[in-house]
């Protein structure tokens, strides 16, 4: 039987790289596998490449993680000085290779891949009207939404040419909402968008005289490539053998009201390496500690964090409030996603496999512990009682972000609300559950004081319960608050 150690975590996205250096290079895919690697963290069910030599795209998506899908035969077959990838967590669609992407299809204006990070809010009202004219889907992500859109485009300019490409995507992406930073691959170029709202990040790099497209800036890292800007909220990027152009992705349409960017790429999602938004994740989450310690400070003998991305703000916390801060709790870096459970009656061990406490740092210590989430509680409990078991005298939780209650719909894999314990509980009674001594959760406005932004500029409709894109109801939702545009 397996059980998921990351129970109590929402749940990473997922992630996309493309880079265009035809006829520069013909190690596209090499670029991309490292890529892909260093944006692992976003999504660990499956990957896939696709490249091409301008006249045909190469495909593999499996099953699994980075490093153990692509080895030197596999990118020896990915021919081509051209390449988009991506790494999934199943947001919408479930988990099968049948979902994993990019998606590579051949259409009217020719062969085309695609890869997706985010969630399209009418993905399943899109899929149905499909259905009804005579679309057939092979998978169950609203991904393939996108590609029957682009087939049923009918763009001014000739098939197989840039504009027939930048044509399509603008009419298919003109029929969705939602979340999107999306990547299109053809033999003549790559396409990028991003949504209008900015809800996914999206980046634009330089590597020797090429341009290259990922989600974080740790991709353009590792493969030495300079950070250039964010692509824009609404911007649509094409890098072909004439350079970069960048273009609205809608001109006809005036710009959105306000920004949805997700907040909590901040607090959990984006690697503490990655510049974000504009600002440097490790610094964001070190303040959210710092103001995190004025708005909840506590008596105690030391801080510590839950690794790995509770280790910025507990070295806030710390400093601030003027109290050692140790590794109080070592992770194992080797367990995956799941384990074998050798009977039912150890499933607890699950947590332990993964987070072990340091005794002799502990024992007889009153222990402050920062993470950055609680999400149904599970998870809080099992760490508090371990830290106890380990000789804590007192155990004070504290949360690097306000309470999460509401469901994402913008490509989050989130608990329904029913499973939020902060949906139906009071702090008072989510500490009573975790047996923590004390609880304090970021406020709000200390969440926005610390990345140093206004918070029209973000979407925290996961604390909140505001959304800022309406999306057909469905069943077991409390009724939602609508904000903004």
């Amino acid at each position: 039987m397996g059980y998921d150690v990351d129970c109590d975590k929402m749940k990473d996205e997922c992630g996309v790289f493309g880079i265009w250096a035809l006829g520069q290079s013909e190690e596209a895919a090499n670029f991309t596998y490292l890529g892909l690697h260093a944006l692992q963290h976003r999504g660990q069910e499956s990957a896939g490449i696709v490249s091409t030599d301008g006249e045909t795209l190469y495909v593999h998506r499996a099953m699994g993680l980075v490093a153990d899908i692509f080895d030197a035969g596999v990118l020896a077959k990915l021919k081509g000085g051209a390449a988009v990838g991506h790494v999934r967590y199943s947001t919408t669609g479930g988990s099968h290779v049948k979902n994993a992407q990019p998606l590579a299809v051949q259409y009217a204006g020719g062969p085309i891949a695609v890869a997706h990070n985010g969630n399209l809010v009418n993905a399943e009202a899109l899929r149905s009207e499909l259905e009804a004219a005579g679309s057939i889907f092979t998978a169950s992500t609203d991904t393939e939404v996108v590609v029957h859109l682009l087939a049923r485009a009918h763009p001014a300019a000739a098939p197989g040419t840039v504009e027939h490409l930048v044509g399509s995507v603008r009419q298919a992406l003109g029929r969705v909402s939602g979340a999107y930073s999306m990547l299109f691959l053809t033999p003549k170029a790559i396409v990028g968008a991003r949504d209008p709202m900015g809800f996914r990040p999206l980046v634009l790099g330089r590597l020797k005289g090429n341009w290259v497209l990922a989600s974080e800036t740790t991709a353009l890292d590792l493969i030495e490539a300079e950070y250039v800007r964010e692509v824009e909220p609404g911007e649509l990027v094409v890098l072909d053998a004439s350079g970069l152009r960048s273009e609205r992705l809608f001109p006809d349409r005036p710009p959105a009201p306000r920004l949805g960017r997700c907040v909590f790429e901040h607090i959990y999602f984006a690697r503490p390496d990655s510049v974000l938004f504009g600002r440097s994740v490790y610094e964001v989450r070190q303040a959210f500690g710092t103001q995190l310690a004025k708005e909840h400070p506590v008596e105690a003998d030391v801080v510590i964090p839950v690794p790995d991305s509770g280790v910025p703000a507990a070295i806030g916390f710390a400093e601030t409030a003027g109290i050692p801060f140790a590794m109080g709790l070592v992770r194992s870096h080797y367990i995956g996603r799941t384990f074998i459970e050798p009977q039912q009656s150890i499933r607890h061990f699950g947590v332990k496999l993964k987070l072990n406490a340091v005794r002799g740092l502990l024992k007889g210590k009153r222990v402050v512990v920062v993470d950055d989430s609680v999400v149904r509680g599970t998870t809080s409990r099992k760490i508090v009682k371990m830290i106890r078991a380990a000789g804590a005298t007192e155990v004070h939780l504290r949360i690097s972000s306000p309470p999460t209650a509401w469901p994402c719909y913008y490509g989050i894999d989130t608990p329904t609300r029913q499973e939020l314990i902060a949906s139906t509980h009071s702090t008072a009674e989510i500490a009573t559950y975790v047996t923590a001594d004390s609880l304090g959760y970021l406020s709000l406005d200390g969440l926005y004081a610390a990345i140093g932004a206004e918070r029209t500029g973000f979407c925290d409709a996961c604390f909140s319960g505001q959304y800022l894109l309406e999306f057909p109801r469905r069943q077991n939702h409390a009724p939602l608050r609508l904000v903004g545009g």
